[in-house]
């Protein structure tokens, strides 16, 4: 089975953070250079699933689709609809298609909920959230020095322990996909932290891979190619540049 994993494009949020407090994290869109960003990642895609499958008409016949797996929210969404836009392509007839053949929405591939710090950016978090919440935070802080970052939970929210559970448990549709649909090749678009966390289960990395990794660049495209990490075959963007 060939995983793709694509993080979402650049967010409104992620050029304006004080959108975190006026917004539901759910909701926040694309900027426009995230959307611009989503259409190159969807051309690199395009030709990478070109050269993988040069008649890809004939592979749809066979039922070894490609099928894109998207968290709803509405920056996972926008990338996707972008990419989309862009691998289709024309076959010898001149009728028209797409190298992804399907798309599906999964509620387990959503960001990390912050739950009662919801809202507050991390340049926020040890200043603002304790003058707001002073007994969560301290609580929330001795867990995080105690036991790592990874296993801390956040005050009505969610550990990185507890997205790590839940993003696993979409592996089964997965594997349904290619056992049931022969769905072979898979694209996932997600978040930076449920993108790591479902790295370090499909590969059975250590926890402290995942403290170490850093989020991946948005748009960036990563293979997980038959239980192998082939790491980044598109880099994707760090803030404002577009390669």
């Amino acid at each position: 089975m060939n995983i793709y994993l694509v993080r979402h494009g650049l967010s409104e949020a992620n050029v304006d953070k004080s959108l975190h407090g006026k917004i539901a994290d759910h909701a926040i869109k694309l900027a426009t250079e995230g959307i611009l960003q989503a259409q190159k990642a969807g051309e690199f895609l395009n030709k990478h699933f070109k050269y993988q499958f040069p008649h890809n008409i004939e592979h749809i016949k066979c039922n070894k689709h490609i099928r894109m797996w998207v968290s709803p929210y509405q920056r996972t969404r926008q990338t996707a609809a972008e990419i989309f836009k862009n691998t289709e392509y024309s076959y010898k007839d001149g009728s028209k298609h797409n190298r992804i053949t399907s798309q599906r929405e999964h509620i387990n591939l959503v960001e990390q909920q912050f739950g009662l710090f919801n809202g507050l950016s991390d340049d926020k978090m040890y200043n603002e959230i304790q003058q707001k919440y002073p007994d969560e935070y301290e609580h929330y802080k001795k867990c995080e020095d105690f036991g790592g970052k990874f296993w801390a939970r956040m005050p009505l929210g969610e550990s990185r322990f507890d997205v790590t559970l839940r993003v696993q448990q979409s592996f089964g549709t997965f594997w349904r996909d290619a056992e049931k649909h022969g769905i072979e090749n898979i694209v996932v678009v997600a978040h930076g932290l449920s993108i790591r966390a479902f790295i370090m289960s499909w590969m059975h990395y250590s926890v402290e891979w995942f403290e170490s990794e850093p989020n991946p660049p948005n748009c960036s495209i990563r293979l997980l190619q038959n239980n192998v990490d082939k790491g980044y075959i598109f880099e994707g963007f760090d803030k404002h540049k577009l390669k």
